[in-house]
């Protein structure tokens, strides 16, 4: 249930993040979901990509630095207080939300909710355990090895 996820800094310079986004389009590369957060100097950009391996390839050749860490994606209704509805078991449990992102798929009527949590493994147990649907590499067509 965990995802690989790319997390690279990027300067934040005019047309930096379009070189990012525009080698890895024209490599056939699908940005599966992304955030990117300031960080200063740099910004911190987070992907999901339909292509792990790939991605990893072009950024190397880039000369831009990424390292992989792993994420849960929880599928919960876009409706007020779903969020907290997850949230609440988590909590109990003592599990933290390191960090989140959010897309929202319109045709679904669900959101999709991307967490690196403090521990990945005990936030999957609780989440199961309460119900909450989580998705794997292939509900986001991510080609991992």
């Amino acid at each position: 249930m965990k995802l690989k996820q790319i997390v690279i800094s990027i300067e934040n310079s005019p047309g930096r993040l379009f070189e990012v986004t525009n080698a890895l389009g024209k490599a056939g590369i699908n940005l599966r979901a992304l955030n990117l957060v300031d960080t200063g100097a740099f910004g911190q950009l987070r992907l999901l990509v339909s292509d792990l391996v790939a991605t990893r390839r072009i950024l190397m050749e880039m000369q831009i630095p990424a390292f992989i860490n792993e994420v849960v994606a929880a599928e919960i209704e876009d409706k007020p207080g779903s969020l907290s509805r997850l949230l609440e078991p988590l909590g109990k449990a003592s599990v933290n939300v390191v960090f989140m992102y959010a897309f929202i798929g319109f045709s679904s009527g669900k959101a999709v909710m991307i967490f690196r949590f403090s521990d990945n493994d005990k936030a999957i147990e609780v989440l199961k355990a309460s119900g909450t649907k989580l998705l794997d590499a292939e509900a986001f067509g991510i080609l991992e090895a």
